[in-house]
C-alpha cells in the first residue's frame, strides 16, 4: 500500500549506494585478489534480498535496499575485472558481451519467475530464491583461478590504490560522464517500462511479461554481437552505433499503437541500449590503470549510477 513514488525512491536508493560497494570492495579485490571480495559481495546483497520480503514496514524495506545496493555495487568492477583479466586479448569484446549479457538474461529469467514462482508460491520466493543462485556463483568463483593480470599489477598498499584515480583525474571524470549518461539510457529504458506499458497502452500482466522476455532476449543478442563488432569496429564507434539503434527504435517502443509495433521496438531499443553495455566493460578496463582494474571501473560505473538515479 505504497504509491508508485515510492517504488521509484526504493530503484534509487539502490543505485544510489553502489558507490560505496565498489569503493571498499573493489580496494580488496585489488588487494587481496577478485575471489574472496566477489563472494562476500554476492552473499551479502543475496542475503538482504532474502530478508526484504519480510521487512514490517517501508522503512525497514528502504533500508535493506540500500544495503543491498552497497553489495552490488563491489560485483560488477569485481567481476568485470575478473573477465576481462581471464580473457585472451583478441576476444575481450565478445567476453565484454557475454558478462554483460548476464544482466539481460537475469532480467529474462526473472520474468519468467513471475509467471510461474509467483503465481504458485508467492511473491515473496522471486526474493528467497536469490539464495540459490548467490550459492552457485560462490562456488564457481571458488573453482576459478585468480587472473595472472591481477597478480602481475598486484598494487603495494591501500593508500596507493585510493590515490590512483586521482592521478588519471582527467580519464576518470571522462568515463563518469559516459556511465552517467548511459546509465539514464538503460534504467530509463528498463526499470518502469513494464509499468508503462500497463499505465499508458493498457496492456494485461500476461501480454507484459512475454513482453518483457521477448525484448530481454533482444538486449542479449545486442550484448554479444555488438560486443563481438568492437573488436573490429573499435570500442567508440561500436558504442555510437548501439546508441543509433536505440534512437532508431523509440517512435516504436513508445509511441507503438499496435502490440507488434512494441514488440519490434522494444526489442530493437534492448539490443541498443545492451548492446552499448556489451562494450563498457572491456572498454572501461582498458582505460583503467592496471593496478586498480576493480576498485577504478567499479567506482566509475557506479558513480554513473549515483548521478543517473534521480
Amino acid at each position: 500500500n505504497v504509491d508508485k513514488a515510492a517504488i521509484v525512491w526504493s530503484i534509487t536508493i539502490t543505485l544510489a549506494t553502489r558507490p560505496i560497494g565498489a569503493l571498499i570492495l573493489g580496494s580488496l579485490a585489488d588487494k587481496f585478489g577478485r575471489r574472496r571480495p566477489l563472494i562476500a559481495c554476492v552473499l551479502f546483497f543475496s542475503i538482504f534480498t532474502a530478508l526484504t520480503p519480510f521487512a514490517p514496514n517501508y522503512t525497514v524495506f528502504i533500508l535493506y535496499r540500500a544495503l543491498y545496493g552497497i553489495g552490488m555495487g563491489g560485483y560488477w568492477g569485481i567481476g568485470a575485472s575478473m573477465v576481462i583479466e581471464s580473457s585472451p586479448s583478441r576476444l575481450r569484446g565478445l567476453f565484454s558481451g557475454i558478462m554483460q549479457a548476464g544482466y539481460s538474461l537475469g532480467y529474462l529469467l526473472a520474468a519468467v519467475a513471475m509467471r510461474a514462482i509467483e503465481l504458485r508460491f508467492g511473491w515473496q520466493w522471486i526474493f528467497l530464491s536469490s539464495l540459490s543462485i548467490a550459492a552457485l556463483v560462490a562456488v564457481l568463483t571458488i573453482l576459478s583461478p585468480e587472473p595472472l593480470a591481477w597478480k602481475r599489477n598486484q598494487a603495494t598498499s591501500f593508500g596507493d590504490i585510493l590515490r590512483t584515480p586521482f592521478r588519471y583525474k582527467k580519464d576518470f571524470a571522462y568515463l563518469v560522464l559516459l556511465m552517467t549518461v548511459i546509465t539514464c539510457l538503460s534504467h530509463g529504458t528498463q526499470d518502469l517500462y513494464p509499468d508503462f506499458l500497463k499505465s499508458v497502452h493498457h496492456l494485461s500482466s500476461a501480454v507484459i511479461s512475454n513482453l518483457t522476455v521477448l525484448y530481454n532476449i533482444g538486449a542479449i543478442v545486442g550484448c554479444l554481437m555488438i560486443g563481438h563488432l568492437s573488436e573490429r569496429l573499435g570500442r567508440r564507434k561500436s558504442i555510437m552505433l548501439a546508441l543509433s539503434i536505440a534512437a532508431i527504435s523509440i517512435p516504436a517502443c513508445a509511441f507503438g499503437t499496435s502490440l507488434f509495433a512494441l514488440a519490434l521496438g522494444s526489442f530493437l531499443m534492448q539490443f541498443g541500449v545492451q548492446g552499448v553495455f556489451g562494450v563498457i566493460p572491456a572498454h572501461l578496463n582498458e582505460l583503467s590503470p592496471a593496478s586498480v582494474r576493480s576498485l577504478f571501473p567499479g567506482v566509475v560505473y557506479q558513480l554513473g549510477m549515483l548521478f543517473g538515479a534521480p
